[in-house]
């Protein structure tokens, strides 16, 4: 009785450390490529600028980390993931409401540039819809699977024009696994 509780026990904090640390441990084991650039949108649909302006109206920080974590914010509350193909125009998406992974990179950059812009830091940042390849410990995972849908995965560079600096963003798994950042090899 005595070495199940202790088993269970150590499986309990095990999990919480996992989980705690998720981010951490995704970012060492999983490094993102990119293999060319998506069309950007600007937003210009109501209901989108509407949206954003409405979340935005809550945030006082506007640092860029800040901008980008609102960004995946919005995108994650506005969008729902399928497999099934959909648009991925964000003007569009605002209404359909269900995107895979090129829709929420391209919904997160337009998010994200409207931010940047509002905020006055379009000069100095921009948000690009990148294809890319996932990399697990060194290895491109994408060469493991024959189906089509995952022959890339979209995400999101945010690039300081000035500097060179750049933060890369998963827009899915912020979705799903709430992990912000994404290690990023150019």
């Amino acid at each position: 009785m005595k070495i199940i509780k202790r088993i269970t026990l150590t499986i309990l904090i095990l999990t919480a450390i996992g989980l705690f640390f998720r981010g951490w441990f995704y970012r060492q084991l999983v490094t993102y490529k990119s293999v060319g650039l998506r069309a950007s949108y600007s937003a210009t649909d109501d209901k989108l600028v509407s949206y954003i302006n409405a979340s935005a109206d809550k945030y006082s920080d506007r640092d860029i980390e800040q901008i980008i974590k609102l960004g995946l914010s919005i995108t994650s509350a506005k969008l729902n993931f399928t497999a099934h193909k959909n648009n991925s125009n964000p003007n569009i998406l605002i209404t359909s409401k269900t995107a895979h992974c090129v829709g929420y990179a391209s919904f997160f950059a337009t998010t994200c540039n409207y931010l940047l812009k509002k905020y006055e830091l379009d000069h100095k940042w921009i948000a690009k819809p990148q294809v890319g390849q996932l990399y697990f410990l060194g290895t491109n995972v994408h060469q493991y699977f024959k189906i089509p849908f995952f022959k890339d995965h979209d995400f999101a560079t945010i690039e300081n024009k000035i500097s060179g600096q750049v933060f890369a963003v998963d827009p899915t798994i912020s979705d799903y696994l709430l992990i912000d950042f994404v290690t990023y090899s150019q």
